[in-house]
């Protein structure tokens, strides 16, 4: 039987067992294990403000200097990774002026790097170091 909590370790508590929140776990290990990104350089749920408005990103990557790098907005597997889910991290992103911003819903992940001329689709995602250049 399936817990109705698991385990968020960037939050270092139990947090409610919801689809999305499956989805954001396994994007943190894909970033600890597969990018190489520290645990410590990372939060979830993080709080932001845009205006008068409140909003939460759900994955916040660092860098050295706790400066934000990457924003990344995870959605439950049948939720379409549409224009709507990339204004949501652009909106973020106008607080946080990162340089990467993936999207996920666990079953396809789209990241994208800033460039002079906007954001242009990675085909492979950046290792640790490679966020930090």
């Amino acid at each position: 039987m399936e817990s109705d909590y698991i385990w968020d370790p960037l939050r270092k508590k139990s947090v409610r067992n919801t689809p999305e929140e499956q989805v954001r776990q396994w994007f943190i290990s894909v970033l600890h294990e597969g990018m190489g990104v520290p645990e410590h350089m990372m939060g979830s749920e993080v709080a932001l403000k845009h205006g008068a408005k409140e909003y939460r990103a759900d994955i916040v990557v660092y860098d050295r200097n706790a400066a934000p790098v990457m924003i990344v907005e995870c959605k439950r597997p049948e939720v379409a990774l549409d224009q709507e889910v990339v204004d949501q991290a652009l909106r973020y992103n106008n607080e946080l002026n990162v340089k990467y911003i993936a999207i996920t819903s666990g079953i396809k992940t789209f990241i994208f790097a800033r460039t002079a001329d906007g954001w242009e689709f990675m085909q492979k995602a950046p290792m640790w170091e490679e966020l930090l250049a």
